[in-house]
């Protein structure tokens, strides 16, 4: 199985950043964030034709690793996808996982060059509502426009882990 053009999608927290660095690391290819493109300092929105150029560039390229769903923008990347990863884990999950990430994070840039992470009930509530918001669209456009690119789904951390595991 040749995976050179890969997306990682899934909600907050399902570790796309995580399983993202180690797959790049295990395929020796080149990890791209999103977060890093979308965010400036002080969680500043990088203007929409900034953020799409940035993306555009890398996937002009022949191999990459792209972690974020950024739905607006999944229309570049998904056409050049062979390969998508949707870590679809359940909410109660990514919304531990963010809040552990937000109380051992705070006040570190972590996600993108001066935004520190702090505590963000509004982000604490698109977590908790991505099943019922954001899931099923996230499924339609995965069939819609990635219909010829190889979809794996993992289900909870361990089948993601066992993946990592397998090809590294």
């Amino acid at each position: 199985m040749t995976m050179r053009r890969i997306m990682v999608v899934g909600c907050s927290g399902a570790g796309k950043s995580t399983f993202s660095r180690r797959l790049g690391a295990a395929l020796g290819l080149p990890v791209t964030h999103l977060d890093r493109l979308f965010w400036r300092p002080g969680w500043a929105r990088a203007p929409e034709d900034e953020f799409h150029a940035a993306q555009q560039e890398i996937v002009e390229s022949d191999a990459w690793v792209i972690d974020g769903n950024y739905g607006a923008s999944m229309h570049l990347r998904l056409p050049r996808a062979d390969t998508i990863f949707f870590l679809d884990f359940p909410r109660r999950v990514c919304f531990r996982r963010v809040l552990v990430r937000s109380l051992r994070e705070y006040g570190q840039d972590k996600q993108a060059p001066g935004c520190p992470e702090h505590f963000d009930r509004e982000f604490y509530s698109y977590v908790w509502r991505w099943p019922k918001d954001h899931r099923e669209r996230t499924v339609r456009r995965l069939a819609d426009q990635g219909a010829h690119a190889r979809r794996i789904v993992l289900t909870r951390p361990r089948e993601a882990e066992e993946f990592l595991r397998r090809i590294g």
